[in-house]
C-alpha cells in the first residue's frame, strides 16, 4: 500500500456518520454491555439455538435467556425462525458475528499486554 491509498483510507474516517447510525450503534453496544448478553451472541454467531440449549450452555434460567433475546432482537443483532414449538435465534449476519469476534479478541489482547 503507497502513501497516497493510506491518504485515501484515513479521509474515510474524516466523514462522521449520519445521526441515525450513529445512535443505532450505541444501542447495538448497549445490547453488548452484558456479559450474558455478548455470550448469548458468542454461541448465537456459531450456530442457530434454541432457549433451552442456550439456558444449559450459560446455566442460566429460561425466562431470563429469553429476556436477553428479546432485547437483542429488539436492536436488530439477532435474528429468530420457528420450528415446529421451538424458536432457533440466530446472529444477524457475518458482521454481527465479526464484531463479537473482535471485541472479544481485542479484550485477550488487552488482558494479555500484546
Amino acid at each position: 500500500m503507497c502513501a497516497r491509498d493510506n491518504d485515501a483510507a484515513a479521509e474515510g474516517w474524516q466523514q462522521l456518520p449520519p445521526d441515525a447510525e450513529i445512535d443505532a450503534a450505541v444501542e447495538g453496544l448497549r445490547m453488548l454491555a452484558d456479559p450474558t448478553r455478548l455470550r448469548l451472541l458468542w454461541l448465537l454467531s456459531g450456530a442457530e439455538l434454541d432457549v433451552s440449549t442456550l439456558a444449559d450452555r450459560l446455566d442460566v434460567a429460561r425466562p431470563a435467556v429469553s429476556q436477553h433475546l428479546a432485547k437483542l432482537r429488539l436492536v436488530g443483532l439477532i435474528t429468530q425462525r420457528r420450528d415446529g414449538r421451538r424458536v432457533l435465534s440466530k446472529a444477524r449476519d457475518h458482521h454481527v458475528a465479526d464484531l463479537v469476534a473482535e471485541l472479544v479478541h481485542d479484550a485477550g489482547h488487552r488482558l494479555t499486554g500484546r
